[in-house]
């Protein structure tokens, strides 16, 4: 405790404003356990950069610990492009407090000598993703927090492909920041080499959205959308990019419109939470909509729901989502011919059915840790391979490479022309998905997210993630485990004959078991909450598309099973 006290005394210099001052003063006498919370560490980078509550502290978002990240990062620019006109683009959500923060981030840069494009508005991630390239900018940033409670704020850093900072940048960054002093972060802002931007940009992102997302689907004058924003920043362009494509009929729900850091009509501004799309499902019920799509606050993950056999409306989870506009990208493309450089990405904790879609083709498939910074990185990589689509279980889909992050904006506009497709062939959305388990395997997946806060929830997250590694399961549903494949060592074990092989994927504290019938339970720690996460994927055969009620109903209740045998209900 003397460490951290001694630590947060060292905010009550002249350095920081008095009501930081003022703030830590007060903890310091009436709250030690607040206290603790906010200075036992510093805040870190993880799969989706810097995120955390914001307030006072070393462990908190504010002023000073951004303005240390971006002091840091101005350091390490300088190193590395020290002979060049360094440029930099930043965005921000509708958070509170992002505007600000946006503004204190682009001072720091500018005091550096470095030249700042600042939207002068609140803009989607995959908008601040395109901006990179196409202002030819050395790195991004974008503030949000995604989808979190609105008590927290993010700092996302973007490289000059576009995509999010990986190794070994990343590591190289993180020791420039680490081994700052917070006083000798530069807040005296070079206003010159600061410049407002907006439209030009949008304009050259909704024209790329379009090129990227439009198949001239038939049907779009008959095709009803209900779309929200969830308060966030997809209302600055999905409506646009929709009506440039074609798409007359979207209702979007005006209480949800105005973009406010509260999310005042939703417990959590989660597209993954069925209750963040209620609003909207209910809209779609009432005028007969064909598809809902709602977004997180900085638009780069979507929900979307259509009607299922019953014709009622029903969320499709990410995975789903998923491998429909996978299978379309991979319907056009082999209509225009493969060239056999053409390849897909998802995560290890993504539904196993993307492969098996992929053999399918013909085409190559790749797949990466949590957090779409990975699949950026393999197109940086790859510079002669063709990225078609890709997508992890969250919600999030990335259409081509014009954007190298979850684009929610773009694979907004891919799904209503899937789904307006199905619709004038007599089909639909969910029963296109259906045909996809006919032919590829009907695989089911569930998730199981645990919340453990603070630092006795970060002790709690690790022992659950060691007993579940120190102590193996044996078998699932019946069936033996026969594959463990542990990210920490970087080895996949077959457990029943002993053969080993080396995961060649950067090593993570991920841990996957694997039975002979398929079915697969991956834990990890959530690199940007207090969370451990619990996937689980089940698989079977489905013989035609009439008996998809029987089989779903068996795989629920495997699932269902797995669930109570590893506690997790």
């Amino acid at each position: 405790m003397n460490n951290i006290l001694d630590t947060a005394k060292g905010w009550l210099t002249d350095f920081f404003d008095p009501a930081v001052k003022k703030e830590i003063q007060h903890l310091i006498d009436n709250d030690t356990e607040e206290l603790k919370d906010r200075f036992y560490k510093n805040m870190e980078f993880g799969t989706g950069g810097m995120r955390g509550v914001m307030g006072a502290g070393t462990n908190r978002i504010n002023k000073y610990t951004l303005g240390k990240s971006t002091q840091g990062l101005s350091n390490y620019l300088n190193k590395v492009y020290g002979d060049e006109e360094i440029k930099v683009v930043i965005a921000y959500d509708c958070r509170h407090n992002s505007d600000t923060l946006a503004l204190t981030v682009a001072e720091v840069f500018s005091a550096n000598g470095i030249r700042v494009f600042l939207f002068s508005e609140l803009r989607t991630t995959p908008e601040l993703s395109f901006a990179v390239r196409h202002l030819n900018c050395h790195a991004g940033i974008v503030l949000t927090a995604s989808h979190n409670p609105p008590e927290y704020n993010g700092y996302k850093v973007y490289w000059g492909d576009g995509g999010q900072i990986v190794p070994p940048q990343d590591g190289e960054i993180i020791a420039e920041i680490n081994s700052l002093a917070i006083e000798s972060i530069k807040f005296d802002a070079n206003e010159s080499l600061i410049k407002m931007i907006d439209e030009e940009v949008d304009e050259a992102f909704f024209e790329a959205s379009v090129a990227n997302g439009n198949f001239n689907a038939d049907g779009k004058d008959d095709f009803k959308i209900v779309f929200t924003s969830l308060h966030g920043t997809s209302i600055t362009a999905i409506p646009e990019v929709l009506k440039r494509a074609g798409y007359k009929n979207v209702t979007v729900i005006a209480e949800q419109a105005e973009p406010d850091g509260d999310f005042p009509t939703v417990k959590s501004p989660n597209p993954e939470e069925p209750e963040a799309l209620s609003m909207a499902v209910k809209k779609a019920e009432e005028i007969g909509a064909d598809m809902v799509v709602g977004t997180d606050p900085d638009s780069d993950r979507l929900g979307i729901a259509v009607r299922n056999l019953d014709g009622k409306m029903e969320i499709v989870n990410g995975n789903q989502a998923m491998v429909l506009m996978t299978k379309f990208l991979l319907e056009q493309q082999e209509k225009k011919g493969f060239k056999g450089n053409e390849f897909i990405a998802t995560t290890i904790v993504s539904t196993p059915m993307m492969e098996a879609m992929a053999k399918a083709y013909g085409v190559e498939f790749k797949t990466a840790l949590t957090g779409f910074k990975w699949i950026g990185k393999m197109i940086k990589d790859f510079p002669n391979s063709k990225f078609l689509g890709g997508g992890e279980e969250s919600f999030g889909y990335m259409v081509g490479d014009f954007v190298r992050d979850k684009d929610a904006v773009t694979s907004t506009l891919l799904a209503c022309e899937i789904a307006a497709q199905a619709k004038a062939n007599g089909s639909s959305f969910y029963k296109d998905l259906i045909d996809c388990y006919v032919d590829y395997g009907f695989y089911k997946e569930h998730l199981v997210s645990i919340t453990k806060k603070g630092i006795s929830g970060a002790e709690e997250i690790k022992q659950m993630l060691k007993d579940f590694k120190d102590k193996p399961v044996k078998s699932v549903a019946g069936s033996k485990v026969k594959w463990i494949e542990d990210y920490n060592t970087s080895i996949a074990k077959n457990v029943l004959t002993g053969e080993e092989k080396p995961i060649d994927i950067p090593k993570s504290n991920v841990l996957i078991y694997e039975t002979e019938d398929g079915t697969r339970i991956a834990a990890r720690p959530s690199g940007t909450e207090p969370k451990v996460k619990f996937y689980i994927s089940t698989n079977t055969e489905l013989d035609k598309a009439e008996n998809y009620k029987k089989v779903a109903a068996s795989l629920d209740a495997k699932i269902k099973s797995i669930l109570s045998e590893l506690k997790l209900t």
